[in-house]
C-alpha cells in the first residue's frame, strides 16, 4: 500500500453527497434522493494558500462548540473582527479564544466560565495569527447500558 500524500490545492477529494437533508427533529421518508459529489476542499477552504489545520487541546472554548481534540481550520487571510474565534500568539504562546472589546480595550474571552478573560494589555507581544472558520470533531457514539 502506498503512503498517503497530503492534498494540495489542485487535488480534488470528491465524496458522495445526497440531495436529501437529514431532519434532526421528526423522521422523514428517504425514498427519493439523488447522489452527487462534494469536494471538501472547495466546501471548507476559501483561501488555500493561507489556510492551516490545528488540533485543539483544552476545554476553554467548549461552549462555542470547540472541543478538546477538534481539528480546526484556520484562515490567516481573514481580518480578525470582534466576535471571531481567533488563534492568538501571546508572548510566544498560542491560544484559542474569542476576540472582544470593552471600552476600546481588546480581550480574548473563553467560552467556558472556568476561564477568565485575557486582557491583551498585559502582554508585550500580541499577534492574532488567524481566524478559526471550522471546527471538526468526532461525534460521541457511546452505547449506554440500560
Amino acid at each position: 500500500m502506498e503512503p498517503l500524500k497530503p492534498l494540495t490545492a489542485n487535488q480534488k477529494l470528491s465524496l458522495p453527497l445526497l440531495h436529501q437533508h437529514v431532519p434532526a427533529g421528526f423522521p422523514s421518508p428517504a425514498d427519493s434522493y439523488a447522489e452527487t459529489s462534494i469536494d471538501l476542499n472547495e466546501e471548507l477552504i476559501r483561501h488555500p494558500a493561507s489556510t492551516f489545520f490545528l488540533r485543539v487541546k483544552g476545554e476553554s472554548m467548549r461552549n462555542a462548540g470547540v472541543l478538546d481534540g477538534d481539528l480546526l481550520i484556520i484562515d490567516r487571510s481573514l481580518n480578525p473582527q470582534p466576535g471571531h474565534i481567533v488563534v492568538a500568539v501571546l508572548d510566544g504562546s498560542f491560544t484559542l479564544k474569542r476576540l472582544t472589546y470593552s471600552k476600546n480595550i481588546p480581550y480574548l474571552e473563553a467560552e467556558n466560565p472556568k476561564y477568565q478573560p485575557i486582557d491583551l494589555r498585559h502582554y508585550k507581544n500580541v499577534h492574532i495569527w488567524g481566524v478559526a472558520i471550522y471546527s471538526i470533531h468526532e461525534l460521541s457514539n457511546k452505547v449506554s447500558s440500560n
